[in-house]
């Protein structure tokens, strides 16, 4: 899973919020599992001994960190960061391993009929992990601490936004949501009011900005408190035994969860600077999982320890629908259709992604498995014929004679990073053979990227088209679709719908259907919409899907349990499921 660095939360904030980073995270997926318990779900014929009590034990790898940036959940935004918090801390919702809304804190919840009221019950005799009693009130404390201006989240205004006022409280003009959007009724009862009706918002309630932290242990020791956490401040299945900065972490089951507890007895995370340490270790036997490095990835990839899973993570290309050629539909279907997304994911990544023409990646609860490629087919390997025949429709349309008529055209993306300068040479080759178009590959750093995607937006005369990638923030559509197509999306600075094209209305209708689904409280229905906007805006060219990225890792077979999913996340009820044998 990649890092999400600081300068990306202030740009969400700034408002490109949506923008991540494509070269700083595709070297992770390559050379280092950022996530310790990886993906791919282990199955076994073999009927092994479970290990002794004192010999249930799991340690992983945190590779390219020296640290935790936080331990405090209303701050986190790194995946190491996360996995850790996701250990010590929960909230009243969290995904099952199937990335589905799951209870966790609440054990029910209800919508009311104004679409905007949210009644969470919660489980009875709930504690914190020093055995401190959890009610209503430090559910409520939690929410409004994180959005708290003091605080200085870069993700509750983001993940919390829904919350009605939560932007009254980050400007200041109000001094709390508690008994305003935040209400306690009574002990076991917590009421959110939201500021629309959104049937998405207890996924969003899933990121770890939402979780019940202890508010004595952070009264007596302010933001210090995370140096404290063996005392309490959680309500997770494990609690924290040792953690000694810059060096590793060790937990051990919170004695006083809920659900049953884990089974392993200590879980230990390492700090490495190299992923070829780390991996080193895992031979000797020192850990138990490591990622897989490139210069090792062939002879891995036939290890019976070898995993191999796809995550919530698409690299994709999108062109500026104000700008010549790309305002046309037919030339934006021919550029798509000339890319043999399957040579260019062999050749340049070795196989370490998947193509794809999804949207909505695979793993994704309401993933389409029927989508196609704007030719109507399901191959990867283009269409060369249909695409010669859409630029020659696109090319008449717009009254060009000849490609050597069209505008130059340029192809911006993050410099300095080898696969993506490797993929956009194998792109505009592929468009030279298949089209006899010249296109020019344009590298900038990272922030000149973001300036000149942001300045795309409205503008006829802004960079023409850019290479990006985008990682699931929380497990519903509305993340990958509306979040990026919508009508006044910040990340819509490709100007769908929002365009002079002769598609415009037709797209508009498009991002109705979105706004539509945003509502529906029938997730069946919700779904085949959000699908069947994918699919339109595939044939649109909205996006123009490349690769999802994969984990690539091994891990000790003797580790039975794990139940991976596209996020790289372990619920906190899994871990009475996953132990060691012999």
């Amino acid at each position: 899973m990649p890092i999400k660095n600081t300068d990306y939360h202030k740009r969400r904030q700034n408002p490109l919020y949506a923008l991540l980073l494509v070269a700083s995270l595709i070297p992770l997926v390559l050379s280092a599992c950022s996530n310790p318990f990886g993906g791919g779900n282990d199955t076994t014929t073999r009927q092994p001994t479970k290990a002794p009590h004192n010999q249930q034990t799991y340690t992983a790898p945190l590779v390219g960190v020296t640290d935790f940036d936080t331990l405090d959940p209303a701050l986190a935004h790194d995946p190491s960061s996360i996995q850790a918090i996701q250990m010590l801390y929960t909230g009243l919702v969290q995904s099952d391993d199937k990335l589905q809304v799951h209870p966790q804190l609440a054990q029910s919840w209800h919508q009311e009929s104004d679409g905007v009221t949210w009644t969470f019950k919660l489980r009875p005799h709930l504690t914190f992990s020093d055995g401190t009693p959890l009610t209503s009130a430090d559910v409520a404390y939690s929410l409004n601490r994180a959005l708290q201006p003091a605080t200085k989240s870069t993700v509750a205004p983001i993940y919390l936004r829904l919350i009605k006022d939560s932007d009254q409280l980050l400007a200041g003009r109000v001094s709390t949501l508690l008994n305003d959007s935040i209400l306690t009724p009574d002990a076991q009862t917590v009421v959110i009011v939201t500021n629309k009706q959104s049937a998405y918002f207890l996924s969003m309630l899933t990121y770890p900005c939402s979780y019940v932290v202890e508010k004595k242990l952070i009264d007596k020791y302010q933001t210090g408190f995370t140096d404290h956490l063996n005392e309490g401040g959680g309500a997770g299945p494990f609690k924290v035994a040792t953690y000694t900065h810059r060096s590793r972490i060790d937990f051990v089951p919170n004695s006083h969860y809920y659900n049953q507890t884990p089974q392993l007895q200590k879980v230990s995370y390492i700090f490495y600077h190299t992923a070829q340490e780390a991996y080193q270790a895992y031979t000797n036997n020192q850990l138990d999982m490591t990622g897989v490095p490139l210069n090792t990835l062939v002879n891995d990839k036939k290890r019976k320890d070898y995993h191999q899973v796809p995550q919530l993570w698409i690299n994709y290309y999108t062109m500026n629908y104000l700008t010549k050629p790309f305002d046309n539909i037919h030339i934006r279907q021919a550029f798509a259709l000339a890319i043999d997304k399957t040579a260019i994911a062999r050749n340049v990544w070795q196989d370490t992604v998947i193509a794809t023409n999804h949207i909505v990646p695979v793993g994704m609860p309401g993933n389409n498995t029927h989508i196609t490629g704007p030719d109507g087919t399901d191959s990867l390997k283009g269409n060369p014929q249909k695409a010669q025949a859409l630029l020659q429709q696109g090319l008449q349309e717009e009254k060009i004679n000849s490609v050597t008529a069209l505008p130059p055209i340029q192809l911006t993306y993050i410099s300095g990073v080898d696969g993506f300068d490797q993929e956009v040479k194998a792109m505009i080759q592929d468009w030279q053979k298949v089209l006899k178009i010249q296109v020019t590959a344009s590298p900038v750093d990272y922030n000149t990227l973001l300036d000149k995607v942001t300045g795309a937006t409205g503008n006829a005369n802004g960079i023409q088209m850019w290479g990006l990638a985008w990682v699931g923030e929380y497990p519903d559509p509305q993340d990958w679709l509306s979040q990026q197509f919508a009508k006044g999306a910040v990340n819509n600075n490709f100007n769908y719908g929002q365009n002079t094209s002769t598609t415009a209305a037709q797209q508009q209708l498009v991002q109705q259907q979105l706004a539509d689904a945003d509502m529906n409280r029938n997730a069946n229905e919700r779904f085949q919409s959000y699908q069947q906007a994918e699919q339109q805006l595939i044939n649109d060219v909205a996006w123009l899907p490349m690769e999802q990225v994969t984990e690539n890792f091994l891990r000790n077979p003797n580790i039975i349990g794990i139940n991976d999913n596209a996020q790289n996340s372990i619920p906190p009820d899994d871990w009475a499921n996953i132990y060691r044998v012999q």
